[in-house]
């Protein structure tokens, strides 16, 4: 049996992990790292927000923008020029 399985197989793990408090932390540690994403990213937007600079959503939502704006003005030029 390889060495990095072999803890799996003792039967104080399995009892370990029968345990419902054992399995809730553990997947409250699996939970953590979008926890912590998620706060930096609202701690991030908040900084923006406070020192008056768009955040990505928001530079991404004006790119959208501009280029339905940009489409349209296309659009209309064809249709004047045709016209």
């Amino acid at each position: 049996m390889k060495q990095g399985v072999k803890w799996m197989s003792d039967p104080r793990i399995t009892r370990m992990l029968q345990d419902p408090r054992i399995m809730r932390a553990v997947m409250q540690m699996m939970n953590v790292p979008g926890k912590v994403q998620s706060f930096t990213s609202e701690q991030v937007e908040k900084l923006a927000k406070t020192m008056n600079l768009a955040t990505e959503d928001e530079v991404r939502d004006l790119k959208r923008h501009v280029r339905r704006l940009e489409e349209e003005m296309s659009r209309m030029d064809r249709q004047r020029n045709q016209g």
